[in-house]
């Protein structure tokens, strides 16, 4: 069943090469009252136009496709004013490409045989913008896929030492009320934190923050 709220419905672009499949993402996002599809594309370069004409809130976003694939498309997408947020959709578990979509500015993957409700409340979750979709797969995926360490950025001195401890902390996957328990505030001083370190880094969401740990060498990776 689907939220009841008196918020205007969450708009989503499907963008995928094949029809059926999109088919069948209508029919499921369409059985949801708090969610509606407001445009669909068949490769990248079809996408920009529609999610500029349309103004979504989430992408659901393929990575293979013809003309322009959907790596390219979400870079492309996330650098536009108010940028609507993006998840890739990929066949391959553990796949390069959404590595490269991820630190292009997708919001999270999911693989293409997610369970309906899984996809339905990552849609959800990813507007919210208060958490990452299947942060434990995208550590994993950046762990093994992503060899390249590079030096860390002036401004992560610019954190103060909780806000440090707060990022990393996320960076390893740890919810709000995770952190909240470990470091003993509550949740609403770990999102105001969160908020901080994600502006003061240029950021966009926790997903970026596991990347961004990863990347300069922050945490270590899984044996």
């Amino acid at each position: 069943m689907s939220p009841t709220s008196d918020l205007p419905p969450i708009r989503v672009v499907l963008v995928d090469d094949q029809a059926l499949f999109r088919t069948g993402i209508r029919m499921l996002v369409g059985s949801q009252a708090d969610i509606e599809v407001v445009g669909e594309a068949a490769d990248g370069r079809e996408a920009l136009a529609v999610v500029t004409a349309s103004r979504p809130d989430v992408v659901l976003m393929d990575i293979r496709m013809p003309v322009m694939d959907g790596i390219e498309a979400t870079e492309r997408i996330a650098a536009l004013p108010e940028a609507p947020r993006v998840i890739v959709l990929t066949t391959f578990d553990l796949d390069e490409a959404a590595l490269r979509a991820i630190r292009g500015g997708a919001s999270g993957f999911l693989l293409k045989d997610s369970d309906p409700e899984f996809l339905l409340a990552a849609i959800r979750t990813v507007h919210a913008g208060t958490a990452v979709i299947a942060p434990s797969a995208t550590q994993e995926l950046i762990a093994r896929l992503d060899r390249t360490r590079t030096p860390v950025p002036d401004a992560f001195g610019d954190l103060t030492a909780r806000e440090r401890d707060i990022f990393l902390l996320a960076a390893r996957g740890l919810s709000n009320a995770e952190i909240a328990s470990r470091e003993y505030v509550s949740e609403a001083t770990v999102k105001t934190h969160i908020s901080r370190v994600l502006a003061k880094l240029g950021l966009r969401d926790r997903v970026q923050v596991v990347v961004y740990a990863y990347e300069h060498g922050l945490i270590g990776r899984p044996a």
